[in-house]
């Protein structure tokens, strides 16, 4: 979602200035995301103006001429032995000059990668959250459009075969492991404008976006002692971008759901520092086929917070609970984390984690669902605070 290329230009300003980023978090993100926020130097990156065309596979993968972009992965899974675990794993590249700079050494390179890699352990209640950085240099770290390959070290999404899909999705710290193989499941969805996602009324002031919404996923995942064979359904946004956050803007919430029905929704609420969503804020639904719906997010989308929860770090609360409504089309959907605590207190805080979905669904019918959702701007540590 948007807003993540504030926080990878901070954490790759800490990484190639050799800053410590656990030791240094308290200061160097901070200022580094209000720097950015408030207009970093965008001379000489491509900015996103206009919609345009997706071309694959080479838009899977990198886009060095803008500044920032991610691989976002989420997804639910199932056991065979019926226990219930949540995934996240994100790469992240930032370039911090326009132009590669002249160097024979291999360690040469205007662009840092960071990632995090996250497990929800449902029955357990246990969330397990962990982070890496590396340069995109010697090998490090670095992506490849054809076929599709992004890594951060053992932490990897990659085609199989010579080929985009299927994915496969590595990533292992501290006896918690995934090794996923995720199918294309439904057709691509450009989000925003044909894939043009304007975040504020500047000029430039969007990304590129767009979202395979339910792709079927199988594997193991393991979790201590314990390896599992897992099934379920993953999520990948794919987004790049250069410019940042408007000054009015504090954070956002953004929802991805699956039901079982066959639906999916994406919905983001852009909230500004007086309180309000901003007209920006988005919502699709995609219906069975892969046919996706555009909504007007406050009119023809709606959700609102439904409950609290507070985190033992420092009292910062968040919403936790929601109900999304589309009156039109009888949904009514309650939504509710599955481990209260799947907040991420990395370099850069936030929570994004798995949730359940019941209510009822397209034309009213009863439905039930599973998703992910991120909720950034409530810490000290987050934009605009």
């Amino acid at each position: 979602m948007m807003g993540r290329e504030a926080l990878v230009a901070a954490l790759a300003l800490a990484l190639l200035t050799g800053c410590d980023a656990r030791r240094e978090r308290n200061i160097e993100a901070r200022l580094s995301l209000l720097e950015t926020l408030a207009g970093a130097d965008t001379a000489g990156y491509e900015r996103a103006h206009a919609p345009r065309a997706f071309v694959f596979p080479a838009d899977h993968g990198p886009h060095p001429t803008f500044r920032t972009e991610w691989w976002y992965v989420t997804g639910n899974l199932t056991s065979t032995d019926a226990r219930d675990f949540g995934f996240q794993l994100t790469i992240f590249r930032s370039a911090l000059s326009p132009a590669a700079p002249v160097s024979r050494s291999a360690w040469a390179t205007n662009q840092a990668y960071m990632a995090h890699f996250t497990v929800t352990d449902v029955g357990a209640g246990e969330f397990h959250a962990h982070e890496r950085f590396a340069r995109g240099a010697a090998g490090l770290a670095g992506a490849e459009a054809d076929p599709l390959r992004v890594w951060l070290g053992g932490w990897s999404i990659e085609g199989t075969a010579g080929q985009t899909f299927p994915l496969r999705v590595r990533a292992e710290a501290d006896g918690v492991e995934i090794d996923l193989t995720l199918g294309a499941g439904k057709p691509v969805v450009p989000q925003g404008d044909r894939g043009l996602s304007q975040k504020g009324s500047e000029p430039g002031n969007a990304s590129y976006y767009y979202s395979l919404t339910r792709m079927p996923a199988e594997g193991s995942l393991a979790v201590g002692p314990d390896t599992f064979a897992v099934s379920g359904a993953a999520w990948l946004d794919r987004e790049w971008s250069t410019s940042a956050l408007s000054a009015e803007h504090e954070g956002w919430d953004w929802l991805a759901l699956q039901l079982d029905d066959g639906w999916d929704l994406m919905a983001y609420r852009l909230r500004r520092r007086d309180g309000g969503a901003d007209p920006r804020s988005e919502a699709v639904i995609v219906d069975p086929d892969g046919v996706a719906t555009r909504l007007r997010f406050g009119d023809e989308a709606v959700f609102e917070n439904t409950g609290t929860w507070t985190s033992p770090v420092d009292g910062a609360v968040y919403p936790s609970g929601w109900r999304l409504e589309i009156p039109e089309r009888g949904w009514n959907l309650s939504v509710e984390p599955r481990v209260p605590d799947q907040e991420l207190d990395l370099a850069f805080r936030y929570w994004e984690g798995a949730v359940s979905v019941s209510g009822t669904g397209e034309g009213g019918a009863p439905t039930q669902g599973r998703g992910y959702v991120e909720l950034t701007g409530y810490t000290g540590e987050a934009p605009g605070r």
